[in-house]
């Protein structure tokens, strides 16, 4: 195994960035794939989707990220992963964002994530990355621990907006800081394809990025079964399999295999 590392970024809020990471994951696992799950969001909804009642959370990122930056002895892995399914995960919580604050003040720090998921690759097939809705520190070292980038898109209008920037500063650190990051493609998601206003905006989507980055053939359809599986902590998939958002989680997970490791 050498995981193939995944950030799911997009610098708007709303737009299923934990709600993809979570259920691609699942996705993944029932395709027999070893995924890890990272939540690198400082409100932590990544987490409270995987731990439940019988989870008790002693380490998280942010204490990782804390040695890290001290330059102290990273714990041994198996004290801060943990398991929900068949996905394993490594929580987060609001401690991330006094990270957050320091690592504008680090010198060199865009690759300590890097560094702490660098020994991770040998055991997992994919390690998928939740980050927070900013092009802050804490996006900037996923997208340099990245392999490739998703970037969700809920098709409403100004859906685009901020898509330049986040694709300039992908394009930055390509150049300066991890040369192998890919874009790995634009996914739709919340799509309700019987309006006119998303179909206008997943075809303007389509024809403003189908030359210079791939986009999910897939689209992830609205669904309130989406809403009532994240408010039981549970993937699409697990909740209700035969629902159109499961079917689409899969198939987008079926679609990330065949991109290859």
């Amino acid at each position: 195994m050498n995981a193939k590392i995944i950030a799911v970024a997009n610098q708007k809020g709303g737009v299923a960035k934990t709600t993809s990471v979570r259920n691609m994951a699942f996705s993944l696992g029932e395709q027999g794939k070893k995924v890890l799950a990272l939540d690198f969001d400082p409100q932590s909804n990544l987490t409270s989707s995987f731990a439940d009642e019988n989870t008790k959370i002693t380490t998280t990122i942010a204490e990782i990220m804390y040695k890290a930056m001290d330059e102290e002895q990273l714990p041994y892995p198996k004290e801060y992963i943990y398991t929900h399914g068949n996905v394993d995960f490594i929580p987060s919580s609001i401690h991330l964002s006094v990270v957050e604050a320091n690592l504008r003040m680090e010198m060199g720090s865009e690759k300590l994530l890097a560094n702490i998921l660098e020994p991770l690759r040998k055991d997992y097939d994919y390690i998928l990355i939740d980050t927070n809705p900013s092009l802050g520190p804490l996006t900037i070292n996923a997208l340099s621990a990245a392999d490739s980038v998703i970037i969700p898109i809920n098709p409403e209008y100004y859906a685009t907006m901020g898509l330049t920037d986040l694709t300039k500063t992908i394009l930055k650190i390509r150049k300066r800081i991890n040369p192998k990051i890919q874009f790995e493609g634009i996914l739709l998601t919340m799509c309700d394809m019987q309006t006119n206003l998303h179909k206008e905006v997943c075809e303007e989507v389509t024809e403003a990025y189908k030359n210079g980055m791939k986009i999910f053939k897939v689209h992830i359809p609205r669904s309130i079964r989406v809403g009532e599986a994240n408010r039981y902590g549970m993937s699409i998939v697990d909740f209700d399999r035969k629902s159109k958002a499961g079917i689409a989680y899969n198939e987008v997970a079926k679609e990330l295999i065949m991109n290859g490791n």
